[in-house]
């Protein structure tokens, strides 16, 4: 194949999640490999990244799920696909994916997705709905366990599914790339208690990620010598946050747990961490802050499902305990505490390799652009074979003409 490929990704915003960072980190891969990388989402705090991967950012309203403005979509995406000469179209989410489907009909790009986690459904229309992620001539998997609900759910079959887990940048989720510096700066900006140790639960202020479970738990210890911090914005769910606050203040804990809106500089916030916790009630698909966590050499606690499975080794780089269970959560804290300075440097550097070993953003690039080698090698390949035959057609009319 002699043209430059061009790959155009689709997501419905350019925001602070799992899936808007891999997006991010595929258009640098892309662009290093001398690809064209095109990015089309509602926009977005992190439009300006896709500039500095060097990748093209073209905003359509295609985070939205109303029919109409998705079925507009269509139109608006088909044309982008002929004006850039557009080889593959990877959708990933829902309702993109729907349009980038239909756009995709007749202009000769190849269609694939990415689903980063088990969408719920209560019934056959939201099962319909959420099956436009399934559709895809690929279907990247963040994980074992989201492999297993496309099987389990829509049927779908190891030649289509491709699982590539989640990657981190090394070079910014390691212990040497933070300075003492950025470390005082965050523990003043939280007002950190000298001598506390530091149990920190990133996510958003969302009921399934368990902020209310590791409040319980930090009641349930009752030492004096915790500090928690809770880093994540309500993002609307003033209820839940009036909730945690209010439960913060019966169990007598003002001093004791604080709620962060909003972080700027995880890599430096997970160095002031003793323990890190991912409370989740309900399993993620992947879930970042375990694999983060653990490439700073930190005890990890999470709950003992989902993708979680897949990126903590147990007993050996963190904890896996039962999903909503104080006590055990309580536990495991406990036991992290415990641990003497040559077990946390045992653990830390167990960690450390493990994720170095497997989850990267290098080897997630790799492997996404192995995806994308496979349907441009199908596509042209193809191309070829159509126009072969169609020269053997020909000959005999030639050979009559003449």
């Amino acid at each position: 194949m002699s043209k430059i490929p061009v790959i155009m990704q689709v997501l419905p915003e350019l925001g602070p999640g799992g899936a808007e960072q891999g997006c991010i980190d595929i258009t640098a891969e892309l662009t290093r490999a001398g690809a064209k990388a095109i990015v089309v989402s509602h926009g977005g705090p992190r439009v300006h990244d896709i500039a500095r991967a060097e990748g093209t950012h073209i905003q359509l309203p295609v985070h939205s799920k109303n029919p109409l403005v998705m079925m507009q979509n269509v139109g608006k995406l088909k044309k982008l696909i002929r004006e850039h000469d557009v080889d593959i179209v990877h959708a990933r989410s829902r309702a993109p994916a729907w349009s980038c489907l239909r756009a995709c009909k007749d202009t000769g790009a190849k269609f694939m997705t990415t689903c980063h986690a088990p969408y719920n459904f209560e019934n056959g229309p939201k099962k319909f709905y959420n099956s436009s992620i399934v559709r895809g001539e690929r279907v990247i998997a963040i994980s074992h366990y989201v492999a297993a609900y496309l099987r389990d759910n829509y049927k779908l079959d190891d030649h289509t599914i491709r699982v590539i887990h989640r990657g981190i940048a090394l070079e910014k989720f390691h212990p040497t790339a933070v300075t003492a510096e950025r470390m005082i700066k965050l523990s003043r900006e939280w007002r950190i208690p000298d001598g506390s140790s530091v149990i920190m639960l990133p996510g958003r202020l969302t009921r399934w990620k368990g902020h209310h479970v590791l409040i319980d738990a930090i009641s349930r210890l009752a030492r004096k010598d915790i500090f928690c911090v809770l880093i994540g914005s309500d993002q609307g769910r003033t209820g839940y946050r009036l909730e945690l606050e209010d439960s913060i203040r019966d169990k007598q804990l003002e001093g004791q747990v604080r709620i962060i809106d909003h972080c700027d500089d995880m890599p430096a916030a997970y160095m002031l961490a003793t323990v890190v916790i991912s409370a989740s009630t309900d399993p993620e698909g992947f879930g970042r802050i375990p694999v983060e966590a653990q490439a700073m050499g930190r005890p990890i606690i999470a709950t003992d499902h989902g993708g979680a499975q897949e990126t903590i080794v147990r007993g050996e780089t963190g904890w896996l305990i039962p999903p909503g269970d104080e006590q055990a959560l309580a536990k495991a804290i406990q036991e992290a505490l415990s641990l003497n300075p040559t077990q946390r440097a045992i653990l830390a550097t167990r960690a450390m390799s493990h994720i170095a070993n497997h989850f990267t953003r290098e080897k997630m690039g790799d492997e996404t652009l192995n995806v994308y080698a496979e349907l441009l090698e199908e596509k042209y390949a193809g191309a070829q074979r159509l126009h072969r035959t169609a020269q053997a057609d020909a000959l005999p009319i030639r050979n009559a003409a003449e």
